[in-house]
């Protein structure tokens, strides 16, 4: 008998789009941009400056924290936070397997060890009912990841983190105007790190990232942190790094600031009518559709589906002509690079699974209702058979 996959397996793509059509996006917005980029080459002042200054305060302003320090990307971001806390040699610090790289590798930067506490199952957020276990004495921070668009558990983390004096840094890279309970993402734990990577709600046109805090000490340090750790021209306190965003990509995420929200509100509209049609079609019965947590806005960076046999559908979506993508097909605990660790398969159990069965499919302001309907329709046509 025929696999579902190699039955399939002449399908000619049909229609096929892009995972994110950020040209369709640029079309939309391409008067606004090309004068902020215009006023950029016309100032010929491209690194911090003005634009700098007003970005970062527009973002403090827009996730209602007190300071904002952009830098040239949201691993940058995360080291920088870091290295204001003065983690260092021998000091722990917690936080998911279940993320991208750069998490972990601020950490690991700084010579600090990496402890990974499982996931929830369903929001693919660290599990705070395993929190509290993974605190020792050498625990200096924890670092939640708001996944795929989505706040962690923020009141079982803080709860947990005040009792033992530990200072929380979000991992807000994906997750850009979420709230949890009301209050946006980043600015609920001591600090928050956001990405504008081109991907991200909020995506320039390269790497960049910041910080926001409303600490106004921790803000100074970071501040002086990211420009080799001086105030001034030659003289320097501490040492730092260079890691200050370029005005050119300031102005341009200063343009997309303005249609966040309704880009936002365009996400939310395409995940509804995506779990609406897979429910029409009965799919909800094979997959496991992504599930809004209580007091958590969803603004879907990703729209992530868990399915049996992930591998096969996600080759017959492509021959299809529908781009999908893993995030994330092996856990961090279970990476090369972090073997010396000391984790091994089945530490961790519920990061491990997701990372055999989560498939991201495309989701964006701009996608048409043919397109949406063509992803069901081959994602059905997959299960049928």
């Amino acid at each position: 008998m025929q696999t579902a996959f190699s039955t399939r397996s002449q399908t000619t793509a049909v229609n096929p789009f892009p995972f994110l059509d950020l040209k369709a996006q640029y079309r939309t917005i391409r008067a606004d941009i090309d004068s902020a980029i215009q006023r950029v080459m016309e100032s010929q002042h491209f690194i911090l400056g003005p634009e700098v200054e007003s970005l970062e305060k527009e973002i403090a302003a827009y996730v209602q924290a007190g300071f904002g320090i952009a830098c040239a990307s949201g691993s940058d971001a995360l080291l920088l936070a870091l290295m204001a806390l003065n983690i260092g040699p021998g000091d722990e610090v917690i936080t998911t397997p279940f993320t991208f790289v750069a998490t972990a590798g601020a950490i690991a930067r700084l010579h600090a060890r990496a402890v990974f506490v499982d996931i929830d199952p369903i929001s693919y957020n660290l599990d705070a009912k395993k929190l509290q276990a993974a605190i020792t004495a050498r625990t200096k921070a924890i670092i939640p990841v708001h996944l795929f668009g989505m706040a962690a558990d923020m009141d079982a983390i803080m709860k947990i983190a005040d009792q033992h004096h530990l200072p929380v840094v979000e991992d807000a890279a994906q997750a850009i105007g979420a709230r949890y309970g009301g209050q946006p993402v980043g600015s609920i734990g001591l600090c928050g790190c956001f990405s504008f990577f081109p991907s991200k709600n909020l995506g320039g046109a390269g790497d960049g990232g910041m910080v926001i805090t409303n600490d106004a000490e921790l803000a100074d340090r970071i501040r002086v942190l990211h420009t080799h750790g001086g105030r001034s021209k030659y003289e320097y306190d501490i040492i730092g790094m260079n890691s200050r965003l370029d005005a050119l990509q300031a102005a341009i995420l200063r343009v997309k600031l303005r249609y966040l929200d309704a880009w936002a509100e365009g996400r939310a509209l395409k995940a509804e009518r995506y779990s609406a049609l897979f429910r029409k079609r009965g799919l909800d019965s094979i997959i496991k559709l992504p599930q809004v947590l209580a007091k958590c806005q969803h603004i879907y960076n990703q729209y992530v589906i868990r399915v049996p046999r992930r591998d096969d559908l996600k080759a017959h979506l492509r021959l299809s002509g529908v781009p999908s993508e893993i995030y994330y097909p092996s856990p961090l605990h279970l990476q090369r690079a972090f073997t010396y660790l000391g984790y091994k398969p089945g530490d961790l159990h519920q990061a491990e699974i997701a990372s055999q069965q989560v498939l991201a499919i495309p989701v964006f302001p701009e996608m048409s209702v043919e397109q949406q309907d063509q992803v069901v329709e081959s994602i059905a046509e997959f299960y049928r058979t």
